[in-house]
C-alpha cells in the first residue's frame, strides 16, 4: 500500500475518493484550503472508513494549505519523509471548477489551476515523487464533432476553466517527455460527476448557488430553492433538452483507485483516459428520475440556451476499460437514490452538522 498526498481531498470528488483509497488500504495526507469545502467531510470519511482515533491520526492526516504555497509544499514533503512516511504518489483535485465564474474571473482560474499545479509539480520533482493522478475534465472537448467522444478527439476548450485544464495537461505532457523513464501520470477526464455515498454521510455541497444541474435540482426537491432552470428546450435531442453523461461519484472514485494501481504497477507512462458511463441522459430524464427517487416534485422552467453548452456530451470509456479494467457499476436510478439520501439527510449540506 502507498502513502498518498490528496490535494483538495475535502471536496465532493476528493472526499469520496479518500474513502475509496482508505478502504483499499492506502494512507492519506490531505492538503486543502477549505475555500469550497469543510473539514467535516473528512471527519465523516474517517467514520465511514471505521478508523478509530489512533488509526485516523496515522492513516488520514489533514493539513490546511494552498497548492500555490511552494514553501508550504516543500515543508509538507520534507516533514513526511523525515517521519518515515515519504509520499509515494499524489492525487491532485485542488482547483476551481465553475465555468461561468471562470469567464468572470479568468486571472483567478489561471492562477489557482495552472500556477497551483506548476508549484505542486515543481515540489514533487524536487522531492523525488513522480507519480500523479490528475483531475482533468471533459470540458477540454468543447463542442465535440463526434459522440461518444474518444480521448483522441480535438482539444478545443471554450472557456477559461477548460483552457486552464488543457494547459495543465500540456504541462504534464511536456514534463513526461522531459524525463520519459521517471514520471507516472494519469490525466482523468471526468464527464458529469453526481450522486453521493449511499450512507448519506458525504455528498455534494456547493458554496452559494449551484452551477450544475444535480445539486440545484436536489436543493429544489428539498425546498431550498423554488424551481430549476432548464437551459434550452430546443436542442436536437429526443425531448429538446441537453444530453450529458452522468457518472456516479463512487464509480469515479473507484476509477482513481484503478488508475493509481496501474501507475504504481507499470513502468513510467502518461495515461489519458475518459471517465464516464458511455450513456447519455437528458436534463428532463434526470429530473423525472430524481422525482421518482425522492417522491418529490421538481418544478422547472425552460429558459434560453446557455452560452458554451453543447447539445450532447457523452464519453467513450472503452480505453479506461481496456487499460484499467474499470467501468461504471451504477446507473441513473442509483445516482438519484443516493443523491437524495444525502440531500434529505443534510438539507443545508454540511452546515447541518448532522
Amino acid at each position: 500500500m502507498a502513502r498518498l498526498l490528496i490535494t483538495g481531498g475535502a471536496g465532493f470528488i476528493g472526499s469520496h475518493t479518500c474513502l475509496v483509497l482508505l478502504q483499499a488500504g492506502h494512507d492519506l495526507l490531505v492538503l486543502d484550503n477549505f475555500s469550497n469545502s469543510t473539514p467535516l467531510a473528512l471527519e465523516r470519511v474517517s467514520a465511514l472508513a471505521k478508523l478509530d482515533v489512533q488509526s485516523s491520526q496515522a492513516r488520514l492526516q489533514v493539513r490546511r494549505g494552498d497548492i500555490r504555497d511552494r514553501a508550504g509544499l516543500d515543508d509538507l514533503f520534507s516533514t513526511a519523509a523525515s517521519a518515515g512516511a515519504a509520499i509515494d504518489a499524489v492525487v491532485h483535485f485542488a482547483g476551481l471548477k465553475a465555468v461561468g465564474e471562470s469567464v468572470r474571473e479568468p486571472l483567478r482560474y489561471w492562477d489557482v489551476n495552472l500556477t497551483g499545479s506548476r508549484c505542486l509539480l515543481d515540489a514533487m520533482n524536487a522531492h523525488g515523487c513522480r507519480t500523479l493522478v490528475f483531475s482533468s475534465s471533459a470540458t477540454l472537448y468543447g463542442y465535440p464533432k463526434d459522440v461518444p467522444i474518444p480521448e483522441t478527439a480535438s482539444i478545443q476548450p471554450i472557456n477559461p476553466y477548460g483552457h486552464s485544464k488543457a494547459a495543465v495537461e500540456q504541462l504534464l505532457h511536456d514534463l513526461a517527455a522531459s524525463a520519459p523513464n521517471q514520471w507516472r501520470i494519469a490525466c482523468l477526464r471526468y464527464f458529469n460527476p453526481v450522486g453521493a455515498h449511499p450512507s448519506g454521510k458525504i455528498g455534494e455541497d456547493p458554496l452559494g448557488t449551484p452551477n450544475n444541474l444535480f445539486p440545484f435540482m436536489s436543493q429544489v426537491a428539498v425546498g431550498r430553492r423554488k424551481s430549476l432552470q432548464v437551459f434550452g428546450g430546443d436542442w436536437p435531442t429526443s425531448d429538446g433538452t441537453g444530453v450529458r453523461d452522468y457518472i456516479h461519484v463512487i464509480d469515479l472514485a473507484e476509477g482513481h483507485s484503478a488508475a493509481l494501481n496501474c501507475l504504481l504497477a507499470e513502468p513510467a507512462q502518461l495515461l489519458t483516459l475518459n471517465l464516464g458511463s458511455g450513456q447519455g441522459a437528458s436534463v428532463l430524464e434526470v429530473v423525472h428520475a430524481f422525482e421518482r427517487a425522492s417522491g418529490r416534485q421538481v418544478p422547472y422552467e425552460v429558459v434560453a440556451r446557455r452560452d458554451g453548452d453543447a447539445a450532447i456530451t457523452v464519453a467513450d470509456p472503452a480505453m479506461a476499460l481496456q487499460r484499467l479494467g474499470w467501468k461504471t457499476q451504477r446507473g441513473l436510478d442509483d445516482i438519484c437514490r443516493d443523491g437524495w439520501t444525502w440531500q434529505a439527510a443534510n438539507p443545508a449540506g454540511y452546515s447541518d452538522q448532522g
